[in-house]
């Protein structure tokens, strides 16, 4: 099979289908030499270039291109925290960087990848159990490709938020080839596993504060793990709703960023939901069907979701302090798609793509995991307030951000071999540090064409071209807020 891109693509199982009894299974020891062959197609040192071809699409159009579709009136907002850093500007380009890695080395092997796996996208949740873990947290651009862009998106933001943590170029390096080491070593970990003995590995709070070596590291940890706990449904109640004179409980506003419905689209939104509980576990299912809908308002997430539609759905149950918070996020197709297998696309709905590969990526997930559709828009559903967090990056010292980005790496690799190719990759990889240093290169030379590419942005902005909302130019640099 081929790529778009031209490069072959190469797996170690599709998951369709059972191998034929009649045929021995390709040994682990020979997939490990495939991937020691691919360095001479592609030499790993090929890894650290970043060249930017003269044809390189316009940042800036590319941007423009991704907002059609928004909703209009919160573009500026999403424009806006965008321009407030370079680090900002990457997690809102993921459209940028997919064009940018498309055209780069890469060894064709192909697992089921985040697509947008940069530093602020690895955070603390919930299990089904109500323990804490780490783990990838984002899923919207998840699709399959190449290993080596979310190794390249990874390593380009840890130099990032390293710089506007005020960080020396040394400092970045070591915490980008921790990163690299670590999903060097644990790709070859994981590829001695049994393949189901893969699927069982976490990291749950307790060895997340083992791992962490560096004192820093361990207080914010700490701190986030705290915070998390707090971070659930009844918790939220209080935050963002209030009870009418009637006694119903209700969402409260806050435009734009949080707006209640209209009757018509609640009602929608209703029957939309009475289809996703086809979608989810039949005991989940059975459970969620005693809760009512309260109410339903639009509330604007993160950054590179900005502008496209999201909604939280208060739910109650048997009493009115049984209070259950979903939300809807709409799914559009992968910046990775088009890149991976042209224009033909392999997955109907949007949204489940993003449900079925997050349970691919995570170790656990959230069991109320589903999708639907609401006025010809597909979405995913999840629940909004599930002890999610985030670990401070803007509380890390040198040492500290090299600490973290080893346990993130180790997260990304683990991901990267629960689905496919992890023999392979480890072939390629080897045990020196080849790559590990050309991911340094290319992560240095790539955080100067972020910073370039932010600049560009803000003179789009100040020029008109870009809209943005009232007061953002000088608010830059005013704040680093790395999390979602």
């Amino acid at each position: 099979m081929t790529g778009s891109n031209g490069h072959q693509v190469l797996a170690e199982t599709d998951g369709n289908s059972f191998a034929s009894l009649r045929q021995r299974p390709t040994s682990r020891a020979e997939r490990t030499a495939m991937g020691k062959a691919l360095r001479k197609k592609v030499p790993r040192r090929s890894l650290a270039i970043w060249d930017p071809p003269e044809d390189r699409p316009d940042p800036i159009t590319l941007l423009n291109r991704s907002h059609q579709g928004r909703v209009d009136e919160l573009v500026p907002i999403r424009v806006g925290r965008m321009i407030a850093s370079p680090y900002g500007f990457l997690r809102g380009t993921a459209v940028v960087m997919a064009d940018d890695v498309s055209r780069m080395a890469a060894t064709g092997i192909q697992p089921v990848i985040c697509g947008d796996a940069h530093l602020g996208n690895f955070g603390l949740y919930g299990s089904p159990e109500g323990e804490l873990v780490l783990d990838l947290n984002d899923f919207d651009e998840a699709h399959p490709g190449g290993w080596e862009w979310d190794v390249r998106r990874l390593s380009a933001s840890i130099w990032v938020a390293g710089r506007e943590n005020g960080l020396g170029e040394n400092q970045c390096r070591d915490a980008v080839e921790s990163c690299v080491a670590a999903y060097r070593g644990e790709v070859r970990f994981l590829a001695d596993r049994p393949l189901l003995k893969r699927s069982y590995n976490r990291l749950d709070v307790d060895r997340l504060q083992e791992s962490a070596t560096e004192k820093e590291l361990r207080k914010a940890i700490k701190k986030s793990v705290k915070k998390a706990k707090k971070r659930t449904s009844d918790r939220a109640v209080p935050k963002f709703t209030y009870q009418e004179e009637q006694g119903k409980r209700i969402i409260a506003e806050n435009p734009p960023l949080i707006q209640r419905v209209t009757d018509t689209k609640a009602e929608l939104i209703g029957a939309a939901l009475d289809r996703y509980l086809g979608t989810i576990e039949a005991h989940w299912a059975r459970v969620l069907g005693g809760y009512t809908i309260q109410d339903i308002a639009h509330k604007v997430v993160g950054v590179g979701s900005i502008g496209l539609r999201a909604y939280v759905v208060l739910l109650e149950g048997s009493n009115d302090d049984d209070l259950v918070f979903l939300q809807m996020k709409q799914a559009r197709r992968s910046v990775l798609a088009k890149y991976v297998h042209g224009d033909s696309a392999w997955h109907a709905h949007q949204g489940q793509r993003v449900v079925e590969y997050q349970q691919a990526l995570q170790t656990v997930s959230d069991p109320l995991l589903g999708w639907t559709t609401v006025d010809n828009r597909q979405y995913y559903v999840r629940q909004f307030r599930n002890m999610k967090g985030t670990v401070p990056l803007d509380a890390l010292d040198g040492k500290a951000l090299s600490d973290y980005a080893s346990i993130v790496g180790q997260l990304l690799a683990k991901g990267h071999a629960r689905t496919s190719g992890a023999s392979m990759i480890a072939g390629y990889l080897g045990k020196g540090r080849n790559v590990d240093r050309a991911m340094g290169d290319f992560a240095r030379a790539y955080a100067d064409q972020t910073e370039s590419d932010h600049a560009r942005l803000v003179h789009a902005v100040k020029s008109g071209r870009v809209p943005v909302t009232e007061g953002a130019l000088e608010k830059m640099g005013s704040a680093f807020r790395p999390g979602s």
